[in-house]
């Protein structure tokens, strides 16, 4: 079984979003990680975009634009670590998605026009921090779910650890909690 990490935890290492992915991800054999503060992917624009619509349309995935989008559509989990940041999560893991997101090989449309999701993952586990309440306006979450949707995922999946920032709140309760929520996602994967 591939899982693939998604690593959108930008300030690195001290970063408790990225603790918990580490946490969840421990014993799993094999782990393919794409770190976004590394990768630095830039968005398309006009004649990027307009290459890859040419060569979506012409079938012709041997570009290594695709690389991205073969590797997400291959997996058999997909587990995304991203810090909650303005109501949703960093710019960066938008352009991935919009990296990843190729027709043809990660979703297709119907001669009906109905969208037909072909990746092979069976859930998206969206993995979060927030110092203060994530839960009430989770726009990320939901973003990545209709993708998921959209992508042929049939389950996506939550954890957050809130309220971190909050003066006076048990830090390590709030962690300890997430931590509990993703013990429980493992047991199901």
């Amino acid at each position: 079984m591939t899982v693939l990490f998604v690593n959108a935890c930008l300030r690195g290492e001290q970063s408790r979003t990225l603790t918990l992915c580490r946490e969840y991800l421990e014993g799993v054999g094999d782990v393919e990680e794409v770190n976004l503060a590394e990768l630095r992917l830039e968005p398309y624009y006009g004649e990027s975009a307009a290459y890859r619509a040419q060569l979506e349309k012409d079938g012709q995935f041997d570009d290594p634009m695709f690389d991205l989008g073969r590797q997400f559509a291959a997996a058999d989990e997909i587990v995304i670590g991203a810090p909650y940041w303005d109501l949703s999560f960093p710019a960066a893991l938008k352009v991935y998605i919009e990296h990843v997101a190729v027709m043809g090989m990660v979703f297709h449309y119907t001669a009906e026009g109905r969208c037909e999701g072909l990746c092979r993952a069976k859930h998206l586990t969206y993995i979060t921090t927030g110092g203060g309440n994530v839960a009430a306006a989770n726009f990320g979450y939901e973003y990545l779910r209709g993708i998921a949707g959209m992508f042929g995922i049939p389950e996506t999946r939550f954890a957050a650890a809130e309220n971190l920032d909050v003066v006076g709140a048990d830090i390590e309760a709030n962690l300890d909690a997430a931590r509990a929520r993703l013990a429980e996602l493992k047991a199901t994967r």
